[in-house]
């Protein structure tokens, strides 16, 4: 339909930030130029709300406001500019403001409406992608104004990946001791690759900005961990979007496989490990072949037809 919708935000083209640095912090590792300069609406605080439609309506959703928050952070960096500075503190400072403690006493970012998933997402729900994406933007503000309460604000959203997601967390340990960050909190978790990397970056960011070690092993394990597990999201023709558990596999829309790709890239530089560039290679390639894209796009309609 025409007019504005959520997904006039999320599904804008992945890039890699060539501007950023792997090894401290400084600019996003993506850029987020056009979520910067979200054309949709926005509260009077300026604060951007995303268009659900239908029952939902207009809704804050965090991981939005700190990518939005992230992409005018570059700006800044570029441009030096008053404005994309302001629109940058602005979404920290919702951030700090918004912090809320779940129902097992960890701080989180809640979405406040219900959202349908394998099961429905009762309002109010969690995510580990919003905690990672959150943590980036915060300790970025702290690392610009020198401001105590980023920080802060960011040690709080931290401690949830250091507790399984059935005690309040955002974490899963499967029966291999591998380690996942989980985008949506199910039983069985679904393990969403995007949500999951985005995750890991968020870990990353928190460990340059405080050297903590502990950020540190959930890092090198959460890498680990993608490193073993990254072939079972490879269909031989193109990515998964999740390990869903269905009859049919979740594979990723066009757009998320070429978010994956991204992402893995930026894995490679943050890690040094060559499988993932080798796996975004690989994706690549299955991007760029006809065939395959139309493979994929029968795979995704037949399992929208079974599952949604």
């Amino acid at each position: 339909m025409p007019g504005q919708s959520q997904l006039t935000f999320w599904h804008d083209a992945p890039q890699i930030n060539s501007r950023a640095s792997f090894d401290h912090l400084g600019e996003y590792y993506m850029p987020f130029s056009t979520k910067a300069g979200y054309p949709g609406q926005h509260d009077c605080s300026g604060i951007p709300m995303l268009n659900y439609r239908g029952k939902i309506g207009l809704q804050y959703n965090p991981i939005a406001i700190a990518q939005w928050g992230m992409g005018n952070y570059n700006l800044h960096r570029q441009m030096q500019g008053s404005d994309p500075r302001d629109k940058f503190i602005n979404a920290s400072d919702w951030l700090c403001e918004n912090l809320e403690l779940n129902s097992q006493g960890l701080w989180v970012w809640n979405h406040h409406f219900d959202w349908e998933y394998r099961s429905t997402l009762r309002s109010p729900w969690y995510s580990g992608l919003a905690q990672g994406q959150g943590i980036s933007l915060l300790v970025r503000a702290h690392a610009e104004t020198g401001a105590a309460r980023y920080l802060e604000a960011a040690k709080h959203a931290f401690q949830s990946f250091s507790i399984p997601t059935d005690q309040g967390g955002v974490s899963f340990t499967d029966e291999n001791d591998d380690l996942w960050f989980e985008e949506y909190i199910v039983s069985p978790p679904t393990h969403v690759l995007n949500g999951f990397i985005w995750a890991i970056w968020g870990i990353h960011d928190y460990w340059l900005a405080t050297g903590d070690a502990s950020a540190r092993e959930l890092f090198t394990r959460a890498v680990k961990t993608l490193r073993t597990n990254l072939h079972r999201y490879d269909l031989g023709f193109w990515s998964l979007y999740e390990e869903s558990g269905t009859r049919l596999p979740m594979l990723a829309s066009a757009f998320y496989h070429r978010l994956h790709i991204v992402q893995l890239r930026v894995m490679h530089g943050l890690s040094g490990d060559k499988i993932f560039a080798d796996y975004a290679d690989r994706w690549e390639g299955y991007a760029q072949s006809p065939s395959r894209r139309t493979r994929a796009l029968c795979y995704k309609g037949a399992f929208k037809l079974c599952h949604y």
